[in-house]
């Protein structure tokens, strides 16, 4: 059985498999970017949980990242386009049905990456905010 946090990502990880884009968690970068582009979701961080007591509750700020990545001569409308569509699939559904208390992504910072021999990369990590509590940090 899934742990809670692992239930929370894999519900992040599914929202953003169902945009036009290609999606992975946790992969390396292949060697080729798909013409719409790509996202890589990472676990991140928790981060130290604020306690509370009767009942016992761990309230974390869990910071996973998205690296979004762009190749091609198109690459500034194709990154412009999977960032709206992360925008807008976090802002469908803030609680990813009911399993965080609020989801909430952070402006990108986009970088242009040259690539020997191969049209430059325009890519970017999204740092998205999960705010979820448990009962125990490892469940």
């Amino acid at each position: 059985m899934p742990t809670s946090r692992e239930t929370i990502l894999a519900a992040l990880n599914a929202r953003l498999l169902a945009l036009p884009s290609t999606a992975l968690r946790g992969e390396v970068l292949p060697e080729r970017v798909p013409a719409d582009g790509l996202l890589i979701l990472r676990d991140g961080e928790p981060g130290e949980p604020e306690v509370t007591l009767s009942p016992l509750r761990y309230h974390y700020q869990h910071r996973a990242e998205i690296e979004a990545v762009a190749q091609g001569t198109d690459r500034d409308a194709v990154f412009d386009t999977l960032t709206a569509s992360i925008g807008a699939a976090i802002a469908a559904d803030r609680t990813l049905g009911g399993l965080c208390d609020w989801v909430e992504a952070e402006a990108p910072r986009p970088v242009d990456l040259p690539v020997e021999g191969a049209a430059s990369l325009k890519a970017a990590v999204i740092p998205v905010m999960l705010y979820y509590s448990m009962a125990d940090p490892l469940a």
